[in-house]
């Protein structure tokens, strides 16, 4: 035997251990000569009592289907046809919940190939194939056949011994009516979506204020405005530009789109990758340091000469083209701007639904003024005229970019358990970024493109105050016992429990918690409470903010501390590898395989067969014996999350008094 992979065990509860079966599955070919050119080779299969094997037409959402092909080091021959099937018939899938084209007993089938080289001897055909009782076996075999001779024969078997059994993932959850998000689930995506729009909407504005953009305004309003002697004309020409505006960057985001349907896990998996964040940090101070002067970024010259050639079309084509020279040349300015944007928007619940809400909130900002000025000519009079005020607004966005880096340098340190930027450190470099940015305002430090400065206005008294106030507030987080919790950073800076100072345990406010599904339920039942079950990440916002700002909630508190076995399953701890008896393959609905091999993949993929979701925060209240107490809850506030909690105890302790 060579190469036999992946058994995969269904719908058995708790991860115990699989039975091994003494079946097994026999596989015999032989080749018949047909022509000079042409050969038929018969795959006979005897399948053991309760074994089927998935035909070729088994549908794409169910079982993996059979599949005969020519290896790729084979040459000399090709396939003629499908292959033919003898003796299918059809049955209903719990697993899958679909009907299924399976062999059961004996299969027969038979794949015609024709010679493109009438000197070969002997030829390859891989048999891929999955066969089925409570476990799965993958075949996945090259059968080597003589064409000196007739019916020559290759037999393999498959027996328990080329099995390898996996743990069960699924849970037989009682009560799954309730599995359910509660409906305060969508309005909370729905203000994520609205939050992320206004971000982008925000940094559209502050893209606005840079020397890229800024002076395009007038320039553009007056070009639409007066190349025409129809003015209705030329305001509908203003809009349509703008519109073209707001589309170039809707069409940025539709490719994480395409990616995020492949696979629900993929944008998460991306956004959790140790190497991906430190490569954003590294852009984002690249980016940072671009905005203080030393250099700048910009797409090469021949695109925006190209756009804007192409721009001279006419019409409602050239619009758009000048819509797009607009993008290209601004893109030193607006660059950075947006790489944040796209950093933030992966590293959020929502993936390509949050980032094209954030690229329509930048685009509609950038579009805004083009349309509103061309509607309102007088309104260009009142524009402040260029000067020195926006390089001071580039090198502010430069102090920002540098901050928010070190956002992405702490997923990467957290996911990977590097131990460097512990919550003190970071919110020390914090410090240090936001003193800096102080010192410019007040005209202690200067930068490459900076004018002197003769006088401070009162914007920037005001503005250089309000970030001596944020130092300030940020100064306590570096202390062993910090006076206030610091809500404005919840998501931002590393988990308090994540400190240089020594704490209880590793869970969040010191509470006790389990980070094994089997070892917390086995504490559940012996205690005899129920399960709060907390699908979270270590580079999860909005995981943050509810450990901080709502479990932090006294009588909240309370109830996790007493009421509650805690188990908090990361499931982006793709760093820490499961011991090797634990690693597996899965077969997913979609008919591929996943290594499990990391303690995230397992919750990760533990939390999209149960629940259905892939999101985080996630939570589930569960009995010991796992019966679903209510419906699953998000990211929310206190009022509701204590509501969620008192209302799955009630139901918890009804249920043991009728037991």
């Amino acid at each position: 035997m060579k190469k036999f992979i992946t058994v995969f065990i269904f719908l058995i509860a708790f991860f115990t251990k699989a039975q091994t079966e003494s079946d097994r599955i026999k596989i015999e070919t032989s080749i018949n000569k047909i022509s000079d050119t042409e050969y038929d080779i018969v795959f006979n299969a005897k399948l053991y009592k309760g074994w089927y094997l998935y035909s070729q037409y088994n549908p794409e959402n169910a079982s993996l289907p059979l599949e005969i092909s020519i290896p790729e080091n084979a040459t000399g021959y090709q396939l003629v046809g499908n292959p033919k099937e003898e003796d299918t018939f059809k049955k209903y899938s719990d697993v899958w919940e679909v009907e299924e084209v399976v062999f059961k007993g004996k299969a027969k089938i038979t794949q015609r190939i024709q010679l493109t080289n009438k000197d070969i001897t002997q030829i390859k055909i891989n048999f891929f194939g999955q066969v089925c009782e409570t476990a799965c076996i993958n075949i996945d075999e090259d059968f080597t056949l003589s064409l000196t001779g007739s019916a020559i024969k290759e037999t393999i078997v498959l027996d328990e011994k080329s099995k390898l059994l996996t743990q069960k993932l699924k849970l037989d959850l009682k009560n799954k009516s309730l599995l359910k998000n509660d409906s305060d689930v969508d309005s909370k995506t729905s203000n994520g979506l609205f939050s992320i729009f206004f971000l982008g909407f925000v940094g559209g504005l502050l893209a606005l204020l840079t020397p890229c953009v800024f002076p395009m305004i007038p320039l553009t309003v007056s070009f639409f405005t007066k190349q025409t002697n129809n003015k209705r004309k030329g305001i509908f020409r203003a809009i349509l530009y703008g519109f073209f505006i707001v589309l170039i960057y809707i069409l940025l985001s539709l490719p994480f789109h395409f990616l995020d349907n492949l696979d629900p896990e993929i944008l998460n998996t991306i956004s959790t990758n140790v190497w991906l964040n430190s490569f954003f940090f590294v852009v984002l101070v690249f980016f940072a340091f671009s905005f203080f002067g030393f250099y700048e970024i910009t797409l090469p010259s021949s695109w925006g000469n190209k756009m804007d050639s192409a721009s001279s079309v006419g019409g409602i084509l050239g619009i758009f083209f000048m819509a797009l020279t607009l993008a290209i040349v601004s893109f030193s300015c607006t660059g950075p701007i947006l790489g944040s944007l796209l950093a933030g928007s992966l590293t959020a619940d929502g993936g390509a639904t949050q980032l094209t809400a954030g690229m329509t909130g930048f685009g509609l900002a950038l579009a805004l003024p083009f349309a509103l000025f061309a509607l309102f000519p007088n309104w260009l009079n009142a524009l402040p005229k260029s000067g020195g005020w926006m390089n001071t607004t580039k090198v502010v966005l430069g102090f920002l970019e540098l901050a928010l880096a070190f956002k992405f340098l702490s997923n990467a340190d957290l996911v990977a358990h590097w131990d460097l930027l512990k919550r003190e450190i970071f919110i020390g470099i914090w410090i240090v970024i936001f003193i800096g940015l102080a010192l410019y305002i007040f005209a202690k430090i200067k930068f490459p493109h900076d004018a002197p400065v003769k006088k401070l206005s009162f914007s920037k008294i005001s503005f250089g105050t309000l970030v001596i106030a944020f130092t300030i507030y940020l100064t306590p987080g570096i202390l062993k016992n910090p006076t206030w919790n610091l809500s404005l950073l919840s998501g931002f800076s590393p988990p308090q429990f994540y400190s240089i100072y020594e704490q209880e345990n590793d869970c969040p406010l010191g509470l006790d918690c389990y980070k094994d599904f089997d070892e917390g339920l086995a504490k559940a039942k012996a205690v005899n409470k129920p399960i709060l079950l907390d699908f979270t990440g270590w580079a999860c916002v909005n995981c943050r903010k509810m450990e901080e700002n709502v479990w932090s909630e006294v009588e909240i508190f309370r109830m996790l501390k007493n009421d509650y076995i805690l188990i908090s399953l990361y499931v982006d701890d793709n760093e820490k590898e499961l011991p090797e008896n634990q690693q597996f393959n899965f077969l997913k609905e979609n008919g591929k395989l996943k290594k499990i091999k990391t303690v995230g993949d397992k919750w990760s993929t533990f939390q999209v067969i149960n629940f259905k979701n892939a999101s985080q925060p996630y939570y589930m209240l569960l009995s010991p014996d796992l019966e679903v107490l209510n419906k699953a809850i998000q990211y929310t506030d206190k009022k509701k999350y204590y509501l969620w909690l008192s209302e799955g105890l009630d139901n918890y302790r009804r249920k043991s008094i009728y037991e």
